[in-house]
């Protein structure tokens, strides 16, 4: 059955959907001898495919991983990086980082930190990364000064922002300082630079944005140790199907968990 090239890359697990496209624009994809140009399609039972003259095949599969980081401040949650900044792979071993498809499920701001998810499953990344799928993240931020309790209620049913109005958002204060608010929030949307645009929009800057859990994957779980930054763990099952039913990647046959 023929699909998109790059679409194949994702549910290899060779490179996220959007990696795949890099990879085809770069003209480092061939099938069956020629250059892949965005929309091609091929059948992976009968076709050739080639990354940097290398051929893929669906046996050489690398097993899907599931990785939560606590990025630090200056690393970029990014594969690479044309400024030779720190990327969010350098926290991995190497037997996690080169060769198995690993890449982040979105971004993180290089001046935020916290809980970022890795993984090679192309699927899930697409899934996760898709407006229809509202998974919520919960972030600290630290604000210079202290917007009123008005201008966080707002900000809770929605602001226009970039002619589009935001969804409702949880907002509570942790504590209030004699120069900063501490505020809890919980998003179930992720724009660009979300929560930064609003702050400033609200008048304010951002001393510290730091995201603590992505649904219930929490960095410091109230029953075990916290991860430290710039430090990884690998999801347990538990988690993983957390994830997969946030996404009904999993759906249940006689009786059965299996996957779509």
């Amino acid at each position: 059955m023929e699909q998109r090239v790059q679409k194949i890359l994702s549910q290899w697990g060779i490179a996220s959907r959007r990696r795949g496209e890099a990879l085809i624009l770069a003209g480092r994809v061939r099938l069956n001898g020629q250059v892949v140009t965005l929309g091609d399609k091929a059948d992976p039972s009968c076709d050739r495919l080639e990354i940097d003259g290398k051929v893929i095949q669906p046996n050489q599969r690398p097993q899907l991983v599931y990785i939560l980081v606590n990025k630090p401040v200056g690393v970029v949650s990014t594969c690479d990086d044309p400024q030779n900044r720190s990327i969010v792979l350098d926290l991995l071993p190497k037997s996690l980082s080169q060769g198995t498809g690993v890449h982040p499920v979105g971004r993180l701001d290089v001046n935020s930190s916290g809980a970022l998810l890795l993984t090679n499953d192309g699927e899930l990344t697409l899934r996760l990364t898709h407006p229809r799928y509202h998974l919520p993240k919960t972030y600290e931020v630290e604000i210079k000064g202290h917007p009123t309790e008005e201008m966080l209620q707002q900000w809770r049913e929605g602001v226009m922002l970039m002619g589009k109005k935001t969804l409702p958002a949880q907002i509570e204060v942790i504590r209030r300082c004699r120069q900063k608010t501490c505020l809890k929030v919980i998003l179930t949307e992720g724009r660009n630079r979300q929560i930064r645009r609003i702050v400033e929009q609200l008048g304010f800057d951002i001393l510290r944005l730091h995201r603590t859990a992505i649904g219930s994957l929490v960095l410091s779980p109230a029953n075990g140790n916290s991860l430290p930054t710039g430090h990884y763990r690998l999801l347990i099952p538990s988690e993983i199907r957390f994830l997969k039913h946030c996404t009904n990647l999993i759906i249940e046959t006689e009786g059965k968990l299996t996957h779509q």
